[in-house]
C-alpha cells in the first residue's frame, strides 16, 4: 500500500510538471511570434552595413511600379540619345539620369539609337529615329546628348503642354548661349514634334542641324520655353562629359555640304527618313534598363554626296 501510494505520488508529480512544461512552451512560442510579427511590421533597416531600428514607412517607388502610383502622372517620357562610340559616357549618363527623373517622378524610357553604318554622324536623324521607335509607348521626347547631365534639381522634365521647352537653354549651357540656340536637351510633346515633321535629314558631321530646327519651331508658330528662376550658371548647372581630344568632332565642309546646311530643309522630316534597323535590345546599368537601337542610315549620294568623307 506504502508503494501503491508512492507510486501514484510520483505519477502525479510527473502529470504536473508536465503540464507545466506544456504551459511554459506555448508562452514562449506565443512570444516568438509576435515578436516575428513585430518585425515584419517594424524591419530593421541597414545603412552602410549598420543596422538601425528605424522603421521602413514606404516601399521605394521605382520604374518597375510605377504605374501603381498615380502620384507619377499620366505621362511618359522618352529619352533619345543620337549615340556612337560613346560607350563610356552612356556608363555615367544613364544610372545618373534615373535617378535625376525618378526624383521628378518623372515616368521615363531610355532610346539610345546607336549609328552603326560607315557614313559620317547624323544627330538629327538618329532623334527622327528615336521618335518614331518610342512614340507607341511615350507621349513626349527629350532629345538629349549624352556628354550633358543636369546637376540642378530645379531643371524640369515635366510634360511640355505649352510648347517645346529647351532645358540647357543660353546661359545654362556650359558652352553656348546664342538666342537662338536650342541644343543639348530639348522637350517636345509627340504633336509638336509632327507638327514639324521634325528635324531635317540632310545634316552629316557636326552642328547645324539645332539651328535648323529652330526655324521650324518657329515656323510652326510654337513657343520656346526656357527654364526660369534658377540660380546656377554655365559652370554649376550642368555636367559636360565632352572630351575634345578624345572625341574630336567632324565639322568639315565637303561638296555642297554649306549650301545645303544653311537655307531651311523643306524636303525631309521624319516622314521621309529611310534607314535599317539591325537590331534592338535592352541592356541595364546600375538598375537604368536602356533600350538600345543599332541602325544604318540612308544616304542619297546624289543629294548629299558629303554624307561621307572623301578619299
Amino acid at each position: 500500500m506504502i508503494c501503491s501510494k508512492s507510486g501514484r505520488f510520483m505519477v502525479t508529480i510527473i502529470i504536473i510538471w508536465s503540464l507545466v512544461s506544456i504551459y511554459i512552451l506555448l508562452s514562449f512560442n506565443k512570444d516568438a511570434r509576435q515578436e516575428g510579427c513585430a518585425q515584419m511590421r517594424n524591419p530593421e533597416t541597414s545603412i552602410h552595413g549598420r543596422k538601425t531600428n528605424q522603421p521602413r514607412v514606404e516601399q521605394r517607388v521605382t520604374p518597375e511600379d510605377e504605374d501603381d502610383h498615380p502620384s507619377w502622372g499620366d505621362h511618359r517620357l522618352a529619352i533619345i540619345v543620337p549615340f556612337r562610340d560613346r560607350f563610356e559616357e552612356l556608363l555615367e549618363f544613364a544610372p545618373y539620369m534615373h535617378s535625376f527623373l525618378n526624383k521628378q517622378k518623372v515616368r521615363h524610357q531610355f532610346w539610345i539609337i546607336n549609328q552603326v553604318d560607315s557614313y559620317r554622324f547624323n544627330r538629327a536623324s538618329l532623334l527622327n529615329i528615336g521618335f518614331l521607335v518610342s512614340r507607341d509607348s511615350c507621349d513626349y521626347i527629350a532629345m538629349h546628348d549624352v556628354d550633358l547631365m543636369p546637376l540642378n534639381d530645379n531643371l524640369s522634365y515635366s510634360y511640355p503642354s505649352k510648347g517645346p521647352f529647351h532645358v540647357s537653354g543660353p546661359g545654362l549651357h556650359p558652352l553656348y548661349h546664342y538666342k537662338k540656340f536650342v541644343g543639348g536637351i530639348l522637350l517636345m510633346t509627340g504633336e509638336q514634334f509632327e507638327k514639324i515633321n521634325g528635324l531635317t535629314n540632310l545634316f552629316w558631321g557636326w552642328g547645324r542641324e539645332d539651328d535648323e530646327l529652330y526655324v521650324r519651331m518657329k515656323e510652326a508658330n510654337l513657343t520656346i520655353y526656357r527654364p526660369q528662376g534658377i540660380t546656377t550658371g554655365t559652370t554649376d548647372t550642368f555636367l559636360h562629359l565632352h572630351d575634345k581630344e578624345k572625341r574630336k568632332r567632324d565639322t568639315k565642309l565637303y561638296y555642297n555640304q554649306y549650301k545645303m546646311t544653311t537655307r531651311r530643309d523643306r524636303s525631309t522630316g521624319y516622314r521621309s527618313l529611310k534607314y535599317q534597323e539591325v537590331k534592338r535590345y535592352q541592356i541595364s546599368i546600375e538598375g537604368a534598363m536602356v533600350h538600345v537601337v543599332n541602325v544604318e542610315l540612308h544616304c542619297d549620294k546624289n543629294i548629299t554626296p558629303y554624307c561621307s568623307i572623301p578619299e
